[in-house]
């Protein structure tokens, strides 16, 4: 073989090299870590030199929800996405007395984030992800890089009438009270959170509210209804939130659906209040707008995360 085409050979392999190496950052691994007697399970992709994203699901939902969001990110940034105890694939040890509340899931989730070594991230926050991304913001100001709140709310004005029977129990939390909300973890009420407010339901994936679903039996219906009975302390604590976006106004992306019957529009542009950074977008879809319109949040977020914390 002559030196010429040595040098090709040598720069088809240098250049499939990279394209491996460029293909193997959006590769998301799964993986889990005790935390607190708890066994944490997350997704990981990107390169853990990269600023990193923290990803928080909601109620119905699981670091499933990231499925396609990830590789996209993962291109630019370290992307983490840790499911909620009580969620997805995370257990509580055997042995262990976990008490389902805000403050426990956002005390597993700091501890999460200091044994995985995360010192600074940017959070994306959806649905009860926001409470607990809340709380790690309020105490720990200095590690947050920007945010991005997908249908997570932080203001009473975003709250709909669908809270009524929730607000019900908040203020007298009998136990029939409590049980009354056992109506928000039936498959029906499940795939309805999905489907309500969607144009085109046919694009949204089944998996997704019957693994939901599945979870909700796999830990208990108990868990669930403790955090809908919890749910009124995030409420008590958003002046708390609001301070910190006055004192330290960090970038913020709200990205919303529209339809949404929980969190109302209101309640994304509410965040301008306290932060006049913060920017606000909508999406014509429900709640799980992700689900219907992934590729243009997974592109607003890029945008935004481009320029407010620089990869």
């Amino acid at each position: 073989m002559n030196t010429k085409k040595i040098l090709l050979a040598a720069t088809a392999l240098a250049a499939s090299l990279s394209a491996t190496a460029a293909e193997d950052k959006t590769l998301v691994r799964y993986q889990s870590l005790d935390v607190q007697g708890v066994n944490v399970f997350y997704r990981e992709a990107g390169s853990p030199k990269a600023p990193t994203v923290l990803l928080l699901h909601g109620f119905g939902a699981s670091s499933y929800m990231f499925r396609d969001l990830m590789p996209k990110l993962a291109e630019k940034y370290h992307v983490v996405a840790p499911d909620l105890p009580g969620f997805g694939q995370t257990t509580i040890k055997p042995g262990v007395q976990f008490n389902y509340s805000f403050d426990n899931l956002a005390s597993v989730m700091d501890a999460f984030t200091v044994v995985k070594g995360l010192e600074r991230y940017a959070i994306y926050v959806f649905d009860y992800g926001a409470p607990v991304g809340w709380r790690l913001a309020v105490k720990n100001p200095e590690k947050i890089t920007a945010i991005v709140t997908q249908n997570g709310n932080g203001y009473e004005e975003g709250l709909s009438e669908g809270w009524a029977d929730m607000r019900k129990a908040w203020a007298n939390p009998t136990a029939e009270n409590r049980e009354a909300l056992g109506k928000f973890n039936t498959p029906e009420m499940l795939k309805w959170q999905y489907t309500e407010g969607v144009e085109d339901t046919s694009v949204i994936a089944p998996e997704t509210y019957q693994l939901a679903y599945a979870a909700i039996e796999r830990h208990g219906v108990d868990a669930q209804m403790d955090l809908l009975l919890d749910y009124g302390s995030n409420v008590k604590q958003y002046s708390q939130l609001h301070q910190f976006f006055r004192s330290k106004q960090p970038p913020l992306l709200a990205i919303w659906g529209d339809k949404d019957p929980f969190f109302l529009p209101a309640g994304a542009k509410a965040f301008q209040r306290d932060n006049p950074k913060a920017e606000v977008q909508f999406v014509n879809s429900g709640h799980f707008a992700i689900e219907t319109h992934g590729n243009q949040i997974a592109a607003a977020m890029l945008e935004f995360l481009d320029r407010s914390i620089k990869p």
